[in-house]
C-alpha cells in the first residue's frame, strides 16, 4: 500500500515537473528543464492537498549523467591547464569563503540568529557537507542551516542563467546548447567501458566517502579515460534535458519554509546573501578572465557559488569550457568538504570555550 502511494505521488510530481519544464521552455527561459521543474514542484508543494514524492535515485542518476559529460572534457591539454590554474583556484576560493563569513556576520546581527548557524548555512557550494556538519555540532539549528543553504542554491540557480543570457554577456539562448546529436558511431564496446567505469566510480566514491560520489565518481573515472586518450559518446541534448528535470524536481522538494522560524526575515536575508555572492563572483570573473585569458562566461561559471552539477548544466547550455568550469568548481568543492569543516569546528569550539571562561 505504501509503495502504491509513493508511486502515485511520484507520477503526480513528475507530471508537475514536466509541465513546469514545458512552460519555461515555451517562454524561452534559460535552463528551462532545471528551473521550470524546480519552480513547479516548489509551488505545488505548498498546497496541502497534493502529495508529492521524488525518489533520490532520480537525482543520483542525473548526477551520473552530468558527471560523465563533465569527465569527457578532461583531455590532456585541459588537465595541464587546470594544474597551471591551481594558485588562482585557491585564491578565488578563499576570497569567496571569506566573503560568505563576513556576510554571515551581518545577517546574524540583523536577524538575531546565532552566527555559527548563519555561517554554516552560508558557505557557498557545500550543501550536503554543511548539513552533515550542522548535525555533528551542538547548538547549530539544522533546519535553519538547511533552509539557508537551499535558499542560496535556489537564488544562484535562478540568477546565474539570467545574468549569462542577459545584457551583461549578450549571449543568445537560441544559439546555445549541447551538440545536437550523440556520436553513435562510437564502438558499442567503448560505450560499455565508459558505463562500467562510471558505475565503478560511484561505488569507489561511496566506499571512500567522497563528497557527492554520484557526481565525482563518473567525473574522475570518465576524466581518467579521456585523459588517457579514449573517446566516449557525447550524450544527446534530450538526455541532458532529462537530467535537468530530475535534479530540478529534487531541489524543489528540499525547501520547507513552513518549518522555519521568522520566515520572512530569514528568507529575505538568505536570498540577499546569495545575490551578494553572485554579484561578487561576477566582479571577480572579469579579473579572472583577464588573468587567465579565458572566456568571461567560463570565468563567471567557474566562480559562481552554486553546485558543480548546476553550473555544469549551464556550462553545457552556453558551450563554456567545461574543463575549466568543473576544475574550479571541483577544487572549491574539495576545499569546502575537507578544509572548511575542521576550521569551523576549531573556531566554534574556541568560541564556546571563551564564552564558558567568561561566565
Amino acid at each position: 500500500m505504501k509503495k502504491s502511494l509513493h508511486y502515485n505521488s511520484f507520477i503526480t510530481s513528475f507530471l508537475i515537473a514536466l509541465a513546469g519544464g514545458l512552460v519555461f521552455s515555451f517562454l524561452s527561459i534559460p535552463v528551462p528543464w532545471l528551473l521550470g521543474s524546480m519552480s513547479a514542484i516548489l509551488i505545488a508543494n505548498r498546497f496541502k492537498g497534493i502529495s508529492l514524492h521524488w525518489p533520490r535515485a532520480l537525482r543520483d542518476t542525473a548526477l551520473i549523467l552530468i558527471g560523465y559529460s563533465i569527465g569527457l572534457s578532461f583531455t590532456r591539454s585541459s588537465v595541464e591547464n587546470m594544474a597551471e590554474n591551481l594558485p588562482s583556484m585557491l585564491f578565488m576560493t578563499v576570497v569567496l569563503v571569506a566573503s560568505a563569513a563576513v556576510i554571515s556576520k551581518v545577517i546574524s546581527l540583523i536577524s538575531g540568529v546565532d552566527y555559527p548557524t548563519v555561517l554554516t548555512g552560508s558557505i557557498p557550494g557545500g550543501l550536503s557537507q554543511m548539513i552533515i556538519f550542522a548535525e555533528e555540532m551542538k547548538g547549530i539549528n539544522i533546519t535553519t542551516v538547511t533552509f539557508l543553504q537551499v535558499s542560496r542554491l535556489l537564488m544562484i540557480v535562478f540568477v546565474v542563467p539570467f545574468i549569462i543570457f542577459g545584457p551583461v554577456f549578450k549571449i543568445s539562448h537560441t544559439n546555445t546548447g549541447l551538440a545536437g546529436s550523440a556520436q553513435f558511431d562510437i564502438e558499442p564496446i567503448m560505450a560499455l567501458v565508459f558505463l562500467i567505469v562510471c558505475i565503478l566510480g560511484v561505488l569507489i566514491g561511496k566506499k571512500l566517502r567522497l563528497p557527492t560520489p554520484f557526481l565525482l565518481g563518473p567525473i574522475l573515472g570518465t576524466g581518467f579515460l579521456t585523459y588517457a586518450g579514449f573517446t566516449g559518446p557525447t550524450l544527446p541534448s534530450s538526455v541532458m534535458d532529462a537530467s535537468q528535470l530530475m535534479i530540478g524536481g529534487y531541489i524543489g522538494m528540499l525547501l520547507k519554509p513552513e518549518k522555519l522560524e521568522r520566515k520572512s526575515l530569514t528568507i529575505t536575508l538568505a536570498l540577499f546573501s546569495g545575490f551578494l555572492l553572485v554579484m561578487e563572483s561576477l566582479v571577480l570573473s572579469f579579473f579572472l578572465s583577464d588573468a587567465l585569458n579565458i572566456n568571461i562566461v567560463t570565468s563567471f561559471l567557474s566562480l559562481a557559488p552554486g553546485g558543480m552539477d548546476q553550473m555544469g548544466i549551464i556550462a553545457h547550455e552556453v558551450n563554456a569550457d567545461l574543463s575549466i568550469v568543473s576544475g574550479f568548481q571541483l577544487f572549491r568543492l574539495f576545499f569546502i568538504y575537507f578544509a572548511v569543516p575542521p576550521i569551523l569546528r576549531w573556531y566554534f569550539k574556541r568560541k564556546i570555550n571563551r564564552n564558558e571562561d567568561s561566565l
